[in-house]
């Protein structure tokens, strides 16, 4: 399955929506997208995990990186609207206390498109 990444950034806040399943075959895609959008140094980044089917621990590496990387700007980094089956990763490796993990995407993200 391909990994499908878009990202919508307005005044110094970027919403990153995953849709699809990030391992070790995606999981560098995702990761030249987070490279892409932190030369911007946004202050808030909120990753849209709702259509993510499956995440490995290769795609929380590059999570964890990116997470790092952003921390390292000043700026915040989000979880937003994961699966169970992602959720339950996040708890089992204890992510979720590592990310701020929200049940949806923030309503201060939902951009929309004329903006």
């Amino acid at each position: 399955m391909e990994l499908k990444v878009s990202t919508r950034s307005h005044a110094g806040h970027a919403l990153v929506a995953i849709a699809g399943e990030i391992d070790l075959y995606t999981a560098p895609r995702l990761q030249s997208e987070f490279t892409r959008l932190l030369q911007d140094a946004p202050n808030r980044v909120v990753i849209d995990m709702s259509a993510v089917e499956f995440c490995d621990s290769t795609g929380m590496n590059v999570l964890l990186s990116a997470l790092k990387r952003i921390k390292e700007q000043g700026g915040e980094l989000d979880v937003a609207a994961p699966r169970p089956a992602v959720r339950k990763i996040l708890q089992v490796t204890g992510l979720d206390s590592v990310f701020t993990v929200h049940d949806e995407v923030p309503e201060e993200f939902m951009i929309s498109e004329g903006s």
